[in-house]
């Protein structure tokens, strides 16, 4: 029988573990640098926790379980809900503003497709205590601080945001009536799936006539440059939008205007979002969001907690990483750097190694040694050059040589002293 990796899940060979350290390490030093703490939760939670959250329905999205005391449990298919009930629970102790991080794994139980597994990593940023737009622009900043650290450009993706009041009151005016606005919000949310006919045809079904329908469609697919929220308030004539006039300004403060754009038809598929929402989008739409985010000012409550302002975003790995990958942006090569490979080249020196190994290596030096019988200096040299070491430590009865794999300088070196010279002292 052959084992495999269970569907949608993935296997880390070294390349690949590298790249994800490579990928979290940026996630975790953009984090800190804008302030945010690290925190993490269990990797299984109370299967209410999720229905809470998003209702009955998000339970056949989850791997769940009862465990052997009858509860019934599902291994986490997001952080957001670990986080409200983690900051529910000190919410008196915590200062404010709570500005919080996290890279968990995670699962969901769905159909694999291209940019989504079943299991995957997320960088989940989310700021609260404050209902300010400083708070937005500060998490959309962050979000675009980590973008261009990995060598995109405004030109490669943009931050399409929303405003769900905002397009409630739209859809409100045209005459979308109260009973129907989830199915008008989960159209919107489906609009880029959908062939154009048959987007018309479901608005229709919303109970508006064809001319309304067009003005719905205009709508949800028309976009406004950030810097100039005027223009879009103006041509969908409901007046000044408070939230996005102030976040506007924020953006602008912050220097991103030009990452970001306003799309009414980004609406967000989960309930619970309360004002503000965005999506990060590759600007040829060729893959699914790469992030999504907005203000959920409520779900505190929800897990018995005070009232709490709240924003944040989650980014998975999987898009990303396509991204990356069809910007030519994803490096060749994030495996840590080696500073020594130290080799034997007779048979004498062969007791040496472990010792000088071992020696390098307390001084805080990542090295390595070779493991073959062939004293083969030429040959040692080229499995020193594979692992793209800085250099080789070539020893011998009597001398040791240090030989710099960039330059191709040898110099001979007292052994006590390998270290200050790899190091650079």
């Amino acid at each position: 029988m052959k084992l495999q990796a269970p569907k949608g899940t993935r296997d880390y060979y070294p390349a690949e573990m590298a790249w994800r350290r490579y990928l979290e390490g940026h996630w975790r030093a953009v984090s800190i640098r804008n302030g945010f703490e690290e925190v993490d939760g269990p990797i299984f939670e109370s299967l209410d926790l999720y229905k809470v959250k998003s209702g009955e329905g998000i339970v056949s999205e989850l791997f769940h379980f009862t465990d052997r005391g009858e509860r019934e449990l599902a291994i986490r298919p997001e952080f957001t809900p670990t986080l409200a009930r983690m900051v529910a629970a000190k919410a008196n102790a915590l200062p404010r503003p709570i500005k919080w991080f996290s890279t968990p794994n995670l699962c969901r139980a769905e159909r694999p497709q291209r940019g989504r597994l079943r299991e995957f990593l997320q960088w989940n940023v989310d700021m609260l205590g404050m209902s300010e737009a400083i708070a937005d622009a500060e998490v959309i900043f962050t979000c675009v601080d980590l973008l261009r650290t990995l060598g995109l450009r405004p030109q490669h993706v943009k931050v399409r945001i929303s405003h769900r009041e905002t397009v409630r009151a739209i859809l409100s005016k045209l005459g979308v009536p109260d009973e129907k606005m989830i199915d008008a919000f989960d159209l919107l949310d489906r609009r880029d799936k959908l062939p154009v006919e048959e987007f018309v045809k479901q608005a229709g079904n919303l109970g508006l006539d064809e001319f309304k329908v067009e003005r719905f469609s205009q709508m949800c697919r028309r976009r406004y440059p950030a810097g100039d929220v005027d223009h879009l308030e103006r041509s969908i004539g409901i007046g000044a939008i408070p939230d996005l006039d102030a976040l506007d300004r924020e953006l602008s403060a912050f220097g991103i205007s030009d990452w970001c754009e306003y799309d009414l038809g980004i609406v967000r598929g989960l309930a619970y979002y309360t004002g503000t929402v965005f999506e990060v989008h590759e600007v040829s739409g060729a893959e699914r969001a790469m992030a999504g985010g907005g203000r959920y000012d409520k779900l505190i409550e929800l897990m018995d907690g005070p009232p709490m302002p709240a924003v944040g975003f989650g980014m998975g790995d999987v898009v990303l990483s396509l991204v990356l990958t069809d910007k030519g942006l994803m490096p060749s090569n994030v495996m840590p750097p080696v500073d020594a490979f130290v080799i034997a080249a007779d048979d004498a020196a062969k007791p040496q190694l472990s010792l000088v190994t071992a020696t390098l290596r307390a001084a805080g030096l990542h090295t390595r040694l070779s493991y073959r019988s062939t004293t083969n200096v030429g040959k040692l040299l080229k499995d020193a050059s594979s692992c793209n070491a800085r250099f080789a430590v070539i020893l011998d009865a009597k001398a040791a040589a240090l030989k710099n794999m960039t330059t191709g300088e040898q110099v001979e070196v007292p052994i006590q002293e390998l270290a200050a010279k790899i190091q650079g002292r």
